[in-house]
C-alpha cells in the first residue's frame, strides 16, 4: 500500500536485525533507525527511544518497530491526542512471526500490517471490528472516494454491528468487494454520488473523484476571485467539492497563482494541457470562442481542459461560466480521475546544495526537496554521496566540465512537467550551478523555462565546513576567491587578491590548484606575504565531510602549494588571526578575533575606574 512518507523501521536490538532487513528489502525507501549502543550499521541512530518515537509520531511518519507492543504503548502514550490524524504504528515480533497494528488502523496500519505479513509469511493480528467482520474500514475509503460525514461513522458502525442492514445508493468496487450486509430494505444507507447532500448516523455519503474542473483567467487574477467563481458554480449546480478529482488549465497558465490556489483549495495539484492537446476537444465544446483561439491557440480553455481531464467518455455538465476576469467549467468522467495521468504538473526545479558530503551536514529542506523530486541532475559523484535516499528516482549523471549541459538538461526536464533536483555539493549558490540557472533563463528567455517553479536550497559551503573544522577563522571580515582562470582572466583574479591582501581580509581560496594549473597559489602566497606577517596561520582542509577528511595548519611562509590538490580549500588568516591549542596542546585551532574580549576588558577597566 502507498504511504504518504517513508516507513521508519525501528530496531532496538540486534536480535531483530534479520526481520528489519527483510522489511526494508520489501520497502526499499524505508530507513532502519537503530538504538545507539544496542545496534550497529543502521541508516539512522538514536539514543532516547521514547523521544525518538514521539518525534516520528508527531511528524506523521509510519512506524514499524521490531519490539514488544508494550514498548510502543508506553513510549507513545504521552502524545496520543487525535485518532483521526495518527500515523500507522505497528509492532513486529523479533522473528517476524506476528505483525500487530497498534495505532492508525484506519489510516493505513491495518493494510500495511497485512501487506508486511504477506511478505514475511507471518500473521497480521488485526483487531478492528469492521475489518474483521466486513473486510472494510468505512472511515478509510480509497483515494478516489471521499467520505463526506466521518463524524457519523461511529454511530453507523454501532448500528451495523447490532445487525442492521445497508441499502446501497450508487456503486463503487471498494464497497462491492466488502462483506457488508447490503439489502434493498436496509435501514442504513450508503450513498455514492457527486451531488452535495447531508448525511447522518444512518447514512454515510461518499463522493467519487469523477469531476474535472477546468479554469482560465487573466494574468495576475486575484486567487480569491477564481476561488469564489468556482465555489459559486459548484453550489449552484449542487455538486460536492469533494468530488473534484482534477483542477486543470492550459499550460500557458502553469505559473498562474490563481490556478494553483484553486487546486490547493481542493487539496489537489493543478494539472495542465498543452496548446497542442486542447484543440482535440473542440467538437465537444459548448461555447467555442474565436477570440480565445486568437489569444492562446485553442477555442476554449476551461471547457477544453475539463473535457481533456474527464477523458474521451466524459461529458461536459457545466459549460463555461464567467466572472470579470476568470472562467470555469465542469466535466464528469465515468470513472474516478487518475490525476497522475491527467495532463502534467507545473514543472519544478529545485536548485540544491547538499553540503560537503555527509548527511548530518545536509539541511532538512534539501532532503525534503530531494525526496519530492522525480529526477536528479548532477555530477555523478554528488548523486553517489546521497546513497539510498535516491533509490527509485531517475538519475541524470554528467561529468566534470559539463556544467551548462547539466543545467540545460535540468531546465528542459522541468519544462516537461517533472519535479527536478539540480544538485551540487557545498552551497549551490557559491561557485556552483545556481548562477548558471538564472543566467541561462535570463539570456535565452524560453517561455517554458520562465513558467517553472524554482526553489533554491542552501547547503553548508566548503567555506563554512572548513572554518568549523579549523575553529573560527571567519570571526571577522573575510572573502572568497577562486583561483581558477578557466572563466576569469588571471589579471582579474590577481587584482582581487591584491585588494583582499591590502584590506586585510581572511581569504578562502577555492580551486587553489588543478592537474594543469599549478602557479596561481604560488603567486597568491607571494602577494599576501607583502601585506601580512609570515607567521599568519593557514588552514588546509581536504575532503571535508568524508572518511578521508584532513585539516592541517601551516604558517603563510611555510605554505607549499605543491602539497595542495584540487580537493582542498585553503584559508589564509588576516594579520589578526591566531593559532591556539587545547587538549594539552594536542589539538590546534585558528581564530580571528573581532574585539569582543577587548570591549569587555575596556568596560571592566572603565567600571573599576568609576568605582
Amino acid at each position: 500500500m502507498e504511504m504518504t512518507s517513508p516507513i521508519a523501521i525501528i530496531l532496538l536490538n540486534e536480535s531483530g536485525r534479520e526481520t528489519a532487513a527483510r522489511i526494508q528489502s520489501a520497502y526499499p525507501e524505508a530507513l532502519i533507525h537503530g538504538l545507539a549502543g544496542r545496534t550497529e550499521e543502521t541508516d539512522l541512530t538514536f539514543t532516547q527511544t521514547a523521544a525518538h518515537l514521539q518525534e516520528l509520531f508527531r511528524a506523521g511518519t509510519p512506524i514499524v518497530s521490531i519490539c514488544a507492543a508494550a514498548i510502543l504503548i508506553r513510549c507513545l502514550a504521552p502524545v496520543l491526542r487525535n485518532k483521526n490524524v495518527e500515523p500507522p504504528v505497528i509492532a513486529v515480533a523479533d522473528d517476524g512471526s506476528n505483525i500487530v497494528p497498534l495505532l492508525g488502523g484506519h489510516h493505513g496500519a491495518n493494510g500495511l500490517a497485512r501487506e508486511i505479513a504477506a511478505k514475511l509469511d507471518a500473521h497480521a493480528a488485526i483487531t478492528t471490528a469492521s475489518d474483521i467482520h466486513f473486510s472494510i474500514a468505512l472511515d478509510a475509503p480509497p483515494a478516489d472516494l471521499a467520505l463526506a460525514n466521518p463524524q457519523d461513522v461511529k454511530e453507523f458502525m454501532a448500528r451495523l454491528l447490532s445487525g442492521e442492514k445497508i441499502r446501497l445508493e450508487g456503486t463503487h468496487d471498494w464497497l462491492s468487494a466488502s462483506n457488508l450486509p447490503f439489502a434493498e430494505n436496509g435501514t442504513l444507507t450508503i450513498g455514492v454520488t457527486h451531488k452535495a447532500e447531508d448525511g447522518n448516523g444512518g447514512k454515510l455519503l461518499y463522493h467519487p473523484k469523477t469531476l474535472a474542473l477546468g479554469v482560465g483567467c487573466e494574468r495576475n487574477t486575484p486567487p480569491i476571485d477564481l476561488i469564489e467563481l468556482v465555489k459559486d458554480t459548484l453550489s449552484t449546480a449542487e455538486l460536492s467539492p469533494l468530488s473534484i478529482g482534477a483542477v486543470c488549465s492550459i499550460d500557458l497558465k502553469s505559473d498562474e497563482p490563481a490556478v494553483h490556489a484553486v487546486a490547493a483549495h481542493f487539496g489537489l495539484q493543478a494539472r495542465f494541457f498543452t496548446v497542442a492537446e486542447l484543440p482535440a476537444e473542440t467538437p465537444r465544446l459548448a461555447t467555442p470562442s474565436d477570440i480565445v483561439f486568437k489569444e492562446v491557440g485553442c477555442y476554449g480553455v476551461s471547457e477544453g481542459a475539463a473535457l481533456a481531464a474527464a477523458g474521451p467518455d466524459g461529458k461536459l455538465i457545466i459549460p463555461k461560466g464567467k466572472s470579470q476576469r476568470a472562467t470555469c467549467a465542469v466535466a464528469q468522467s465515468p470513472a474516478p480521475i487518475d490525476t497522475g495521468k491527467t495532463g502534467r504538473m507545473q514543472g519544478k526545479l529545485s536548485v540544491i546544495g547538499i553540503g560537503p558530503g555527509q548527511e548530518p551536514w545536509r539541511t532538512p529542506e534539501a532532503s525534503r526537496l530531494i525526496e519530492e523530486a522525480t529526477d536528479l541532475v548532477a555530477y555523478g559523484l554528488y548523486l553517489d554521496l546521497l546513497g539510498q535516499s535516491i533509490d527509485g528516482k531517475t538519475r541524470h549523471d554528467f561529468g566534470l566540465g559539463e556544467e551548462e549541459k547539466r543545467v540545460r538538461a535540468a531546465l528542459d526536464l522541468a519544462a516537461k512537467g517533472k519535479n527536478v533536483a539540480l544538485i551540487s555539493s557545498g552551497d549551490i549558490g557559491i561557485y556552483a550551478m545556481a548562477t548558471l540557472v538564472f543566467e541561462l533563463i535570463d539570456r535565452e528567455e524560453k517561455p517554458d523555462w520562465n513558467r517553472l517553479e524554482i526553489e533554491v536550497a542552501p547547503g553548508i559551503s566548503a567555506l563554512q565546513a572548513a572554518a568549523a573544522r579549523a575553529g573560527a577563522p571567519l570571526g571577522h571580515d573575510f572573502c572568497t576567491i577562486s583561483l581558477s582562470d578557466l572563466l576569469t582572466p588571471w589579471e582579474v583574479i590577481e587584482k582581487r587578491i591584491k585588494a583582499a591582501a591590502e584590506g586585510d581580509f581572511v581569504i578562502s581560496f577555492y580551486n587553489p590548484v588543478s592537474m594543469k594549473r599549478r602557479t596561481q597559489l604560488h603567486a597568491a602566497r607571494r602577494i599576501l606575504l607583502q601585506h601580512r606577517p609570515a607567521e599568519t596561520p593557514v588552514s588546509i582542509s581536504r575532503n571535508l565531510g568524508r572518511e578521508t577528511e584532513n585539516v592541517s595548519f601551516v604558517t603563510l611562509s611555510d605554505l607549499d602549494p605543491e602539497m595542495i590538490d584540487m580537493l582542498t580549500l585553503v584559508t589564509v588568516g588576516s594579520s589578526e588571526s591566531r593559532l591556539t591549542t587545547t587538549n594539552s596542546d594536542t589539538k590546534s585551532w585558528v581564530y580571528t578575533p573581532r574585539g569582543y574580549s577587548g570591549k569587555s576588558a575596556d568596560k571592566q577597566a572603565k567600571t573599576g575606574t568609576e568605582k
